[in-house]
């Protein structure tokens, strides 16, 4: 753990380099995240005619503008990088260094960070601008815990991801997977709409699972829908989630590492 938070920094500012250095694939995961932007069309034309449930033009507007900027501030590519390193052998370059793969391939993620803060801040000025100030939380306790809900929603979808990595040590293509709880994801995590407007049984389910604090939880605290105690309590349920799976995530690498070097990897 020492030697890893020593060369912390160093990881930190070559994984910066590489985002810098492919900007291009940056730009071209944003404008795979558009998702958000259509639904907002859409709802906002359905809420000019009647509001639906609690939510008016103005909310839909403001929440999918926060949907946004937590998505870039939280998005992880692990299982994609450490599939096709498995798959092509090149892992084991990784395994000659006195780190764990998995704390590299963390710093490279994080270290994309301060380039998609650069785009959300623009999203995040003009949610005050269209929507105003009244739709934004002026709670100050709760704006520290959106910091820590966002901290905690980039490490439940880092560590998913990576427990699914762990797979390619196993089956062909751990994407595959991938693409499947992104699916979920999709659905149960409120970035296609929110959660409160599908079927009450959903929205109570997805309370139990991971999807909704990747994404819907940050969400509802920023633009104020979250009481304080709820959110403590959602709080406490999220982390919970990152503690299950950095345990996952640590089991299943050590297991699929036994496994890669046993066969040659």
């Amino acid at each position: 753990m020492t030697r890893a938070l020593r060369a912390l920094p160093t990881l930190l500012r070559i994984g910066f380099a590489d985002a810098v250095a492919y900007r291009a694939e940056l730009v071209v995961w944003l404008l795979s995240t558009n998702m958000a932007l259509v639904m907002m069309a859409l709802l906002t034309a359905v809420a000019r005619e009647a509001p639906v449930g609690r939510f008016g033009e103005r909310d839909f507007v403001a929440y999918y503008l926060a949907t946004l900027v937590v998505r870039l501030l939280t998005g992880a590519w692990v299982v994609w990088e450490a599939n096709m390193e498995i798959r092509q052998g090149t892992l084991a370059f990784r395994l000659l260094r006195p780190i764990h793969p998995l704390v590299h391939y963390a710093a490279e993620n994080l270290a994309a960070v301060p380039l998609r803060g650069a785009i959300a801040l623009p999203i995040a000025v003009l949610l005050l601008v269209t929507v105003g100030g009244e739709r934004v939380t002026h709670d100050p306790v709760l704006w520290i815990v959106f910091a820590v809900a966002v901290a905690g929603a980039w490490l439940i979808t880092f560590l998913a991801m990576a427990v699914i990595a762990a797979l390619a040590f196993y089956v062909d293509s751990a994407t595959s997977v991938a693409q499947v709880w992104f699916g979920l994801f999709t659905v149960l995590s409120g970035y296609i709409m929110p959660l409160e407007i599908f079927p009450r049984f959903i929205g109570e389910a997805a309370r139990w699972l991971p999807f909704r604090y990747m994404l819907a939880f940050p969400v509802e605290l920023v633009i104020g829908l979250t009481p304080r105690p709820r959110a403590l309590l959602d709080l406490g349920i999220q982390w919970l989630f990152v503690v299950v799976l950095a345990l996952s995530a640590r089991f299943a690498w050590r297991v699929g590492l036994r496994r890669y070097s046993a066969f040659g990897g």
